[in-house]
């Protein structure tokens, strides 16, 4: 009995099998409803007893040999089946695409990297504001009109009036109130305004505002500070106009242009050919402001100034339209790759 199942095995090892045909063979010679192994267990009832328990293991051993052989060349034929089928050797392998960072963020972190070099640290905030540090504490009173200067997202609150915040100045509001001066801080952010979307704006935007509240601090000193990073951010040959202008929490307040790098200030749809293009504004703190914040606006003054980085992207890339920054066409962003 045992030389019959040596015998079988050996056949079993030495079966060459090369395809579907082949190996449906070797199934009903060795696994089907008439396979030799059955015969093998038919005569078990002939061994003796002290014999049988190692027989039966080497009947079994057998059939899981033979067992283990199909579903191996069985797994092997299929999968050099779907291979075949499946795969075309012939064509050019696919291209690895490297990711980039998003434009917008590419310029906050310049605007960032550039105000840090003068001793500018990053502050944020949230997103979702009350009324204090967004409106009140900036010099807006409940029923001043320059309120209406901003088309607020309102949120529904029980307990007190909140809003997506309208600028990052809220954060500059939460600096001055747990911080002593000096003071020189820059807070970048997402911001919110009910506004037409077209191609100079958005309902949503990105802002960095900046604050320096020290003692002497006079308005040479922002003009000064804005003459830098424009330079900084567009090169030596870029220049700045300062208007007058009017905000809440500066007095005197202005707005800040830069010669358009669009058209090298010549003159496009982008700038209304003027050859400038505004890009933030800025003023000397109001000392009602530093009085609401707990700051004594007898012994320090301050600057503050505000612009929108889709703004400055336009001008550092030439983008003549920035809804193009919020639609994800990979076309367009795939130019910013490697950028910085």
């Amino acid at each position: 009995m045992k030389e019959k199942i040596a015998s079988i095995e050996k056949e079993i090892q030495a079966y060459v099998i090369k395809d579907n045909a082949e190996l449906e063979k070797f199934r009903i010679e060795f696994l089907g409803s008439k396979n030799k192994l059955k015969d093998l267990f038919g005569e078990l009832k002939t061994v003796p007893n002290e014999d049988k328990k190692e027989v039966g293991q080497l009947l079994n051993g057998l059939r899981n040999l033979a067992e283990d052989k199909f579903n191996v060349v069985k797994e092997t034929l299929t999968d050099s089946t779907k291979t075949a089928d499946s795969i075309d050797f012939s064509r050019p392998g696919e291209p690895f695409e490297i990711g980039a960072r998003h434009p917008l963020m590419q310029v906050r972190s310049e605007i960032i990297e550039i105000f840090s070099r003068i001793g500018y640290t990053v502050s944020e905030g949230p997103e979702i504001e009350d009324d204090w540090h967004n409106f009140t504490a900036l010099n807006f009173p409940p029923e001043h009109p320059a309120r209406d200067m901003q088309d607020t997202f309102f949120v529904e609150n029980k307990e007190k009036e909140m809003a997506l915040r309208t600028h990052t100045s809220s954060v500059q509001v939460r600096v001055m109130e747990n911080q002593k001066p000096p003071i020189r801080t820059i807070s970048p952010g997402r911001v919110y305004r009910n506004e037409a979307i077209s191609a100079r704006a958005h309902c949503f935007f990105h802002q960095v505002e900046g604050l320096y509240i020290d003692k002497n601090v006079s308005f040479a000193d922002l003009k000064q500070t804005l003459l830098y990073f424009a330079k900084e951010m567009f090169g030596e040959s870029a220049q700045i106009r300062l208007r007058p202008s009017y905000f809440p929490f500066t007095e005197p307040s202005a707005e800040v242009d830069v010669s358009c790098t669009i058209c090298n200030a010549k003159g496009c749809n982008v700038c209304k050919y003027s050859g400038w293009l505004e890009i933030l504004g800025c003023g000397m703190v109001d000392p009602a402001v530093l009085e609401s914040c707990g700051i004594d606006s007898k012994e320090y003054s301050g600057f503050a100034f505000g612009m929108g980085i889709e703004r400055i992207t336009q001008l550092k890339y030439k983008v003549n339209d920035l809804r193009l920054y919020s639609e994800n066409d990979v076309r367009f962003l795939k130019q910013f790759t490697g950028s910085i």
